[in-house]
């Protein structure tokens, strides 16, 4: 049985879904938008699409950790997914946004955790599913806050 864990936030900004697309795909300035990530490593050439890879370090839970991302999935200025594999698990991201009236998104954020290659949930994964859902979820509302603030003071 394989066990996947799932988290999702919003929030509403006070920007249009093109401006904060542009945040939220801005890799180099990351570690000033996002209070969590301490810095960014791009891997790849050119824009931001299908096979952008980029090694982000975060602080979470007083840790340091770095994860490699690569973005599977991308549709501008509405959403991408992100994957990486670490530690025996896989995780996807995604980012949505939608518009909310004429200067106005609502930005949507999932992350999703399971243990790769179809493996039976490790301590990880029990502990994930028991006790990060919510520390995960606080840190993707944190992350969906400082975006908004970033995004809304540009304007």
């Amino acid at each position: 049985m394989t066990t996947t864990t799932t988290v999702v936030v919003e929030r509403r900004v006070a920007a249009s879904p093109g401006r904060v697309w542009e945040s939220i795909t801005d890799l180099p300035d990351m570690p000033r938008v996002l209070s969590g990530v301490q810095s960014v490593e791009v891997l790849t050439e050119g824009g931001f699409g299908v096979g952008t890879r980029w090694r982000e370090t975060r602080r979470m839970l007083g840790k340091e950790a770095t994860e490699e991302m690569t973005v599977t999935e991308c549709e501008p200025p509405d959403r991408y997914v992100t994957v990486a594999d670490s530690h025996g698990m896989h995780y996807v991201s995604e980012l949505s946004l939608r518009p909310d009236g004429p200067d106005a998104s609502v930005l949507r954020m999932s992350f999703s955790a399971r243990p790769a290659g179809g493996r039976a949930p490790g301590l990880v994964a029990r502990l994930l599913a028991r006790f990060g859902a919510k520390a995960v979820s606080r840190a993707l509302a944190k992350d969906l806050d400082d975006i908004a603030r970033a995004v809304e003071s540009r304007y």
